[in-house]
């Protein structure tokens, strides 16, 4: 269970940093906001500054004191105007704050964030919800290993100053200082950030980020699901083929398909007569007188070609035979010259079952 609201935690810092970046660059993009900084001189003593380059830019600074939370003093109107919808930068002296030096592995760099977090109150007098604190960027220190230092000072000393920013209409607010031993033109260490009135934005741009996150998360599993489903249709598609196939084969293997030729060939056989046992049925009905000079047997059918000294009776003798029927002649008979008969061309019909008499 700590696993599970560790990774929760880590997940809603992760989601309210993405939408934090994303108000910043959104009033980045569509918006030109006015920057603020209060710099820290004497003991609630501060100098304002006005940066960007808008025309308020060019306001002069002015020097201004806060006290427990309240201004001392009233700010001019161009001043008053500055601050609403600004953000204020407040740079407070390092003596307000207690750096520690941290030394740690190499590799631990990666995880800064939550190793501070967890050694400020060793290094601190107070507690991580009782502090406001930042750290310098790592850098080498020999042998695998990183040094830094630790800034941090009590969130109650910040507050009063934050509060009376706030009143003055500033839209963030961010506390900051500068290490003492730091060179020149180095950057302030951020130690607190706030959002006032742009705190509804982020978190409505956080539920837009929450939405669109589970809508992702519901579209994957949607399409795994299909995927799956898909998958399984196509493997029982590929299953029945198999089965199809291995039972084709098996049926060839077992002769199915060869027996089945085989009937049709048996069935041909017996509706179709062969060509020498028509050529002899032939012979045993044809008179002595007559000779067969060419025989055609094709699709039921045979057609013959020959002499005879009477080409009609040869129609008669064909007509009452229990093997053909429907004789007819297929051309003319004719007689020429030298030739010992007429030459006759009949067809006729040959009956199935066709048999012999023995």
């Amino acid at each position: 269970m700590n696993i599970l609201r560790q990774i929760g935690e880590s997940f809603s810092r992760w989601i309210d940093s993405v939408a934090e970046n994303v108000h910043s660059l959104i009033d980045r993009w569509w918006g030109v906001q006015r920057q603020v900084q209060l710099i820290e001189q004497e003991q609630d003593t501060f100098t304002l500054h006005a940066l960007g380059e808008t025309k308020d830019a060019s306001l002069p600074d002015q020097r201004i004191r806060i006290a427990q939370g309240v201004i001392a003093e009233t700010l001019p109107a161009d001043w008053l105007e500055m601050f609403r919808g600004s953000r204020a930068e407040l740079i407070l002296r390092p003596t307000r704050f207690m750096f520690r030096p941290l030394e740690l592995p190499k590799r631990a760099a990666e995880f800064l964030d939550g190793i501070v977090r967890a050694q400020i109150d060793r290094l601190t007098p107070w507690t991580v919800g009782e502090a406001v604190y930042s750290w310098t960027p790592p850098t080498e220190a020999g042998n695998e290993r990183i040094q830094l230092t630790v800034a941090a000072t009590a969130r109650a000393q910040v507050t009063p100053y934050v509060q009376a920013l706030a009143d003055l209409g500033a839209a963030s607010i961010v506390v900051s200082t500068v290490p003492q031993d730091a060179v020149a033109g180095a950057n302030p260490l951020k130690v607190f950030e706030q959002q006032t009135r742009g705190s509804l934005e982020i978190t409505r741009i956080r539920r837009i980020l929450m939405l669109v996150l589970a809508a992702a998360a519901a579209t994957a599993v949607i399409s795994i699901g299909v995927s799956s489903i898909a998958a399984d249709s196509l493997d029982s598609e590929q299953q029945d083929l198999s089965s199809q196939i291995s039972k084709r084969r098996a049926a060839m293997r077992l002769g199915q398909d060869g027996g089945s030729a085989q009937r049709m060939l048996e069935r041909r056989k017996q509706t179709t007569a062969a060509s020498v046992i028509v050529l002899e049925a032939l012979s045993k009905l044809l008179p002595d007188h007559t000779f067969v000079t060419e025989m055609r047997v094709e699709g039921g059918k045979v057609q013959v070609t020959g002499l005879t000294r009477d080409a009609p009776s040869l129609i008669r003798l064909i007509e009452q035979s229990p093997h053909f029927e429907r004789a007819t002649f297929f051309a003319p008979t004719t007689q020429s010259p030298g030739e010992p008969g007429e030459r006759f061309h009949i067809e006729a019909r040959i009956k199935p079952h066709f048999r012999l008499d023995t």
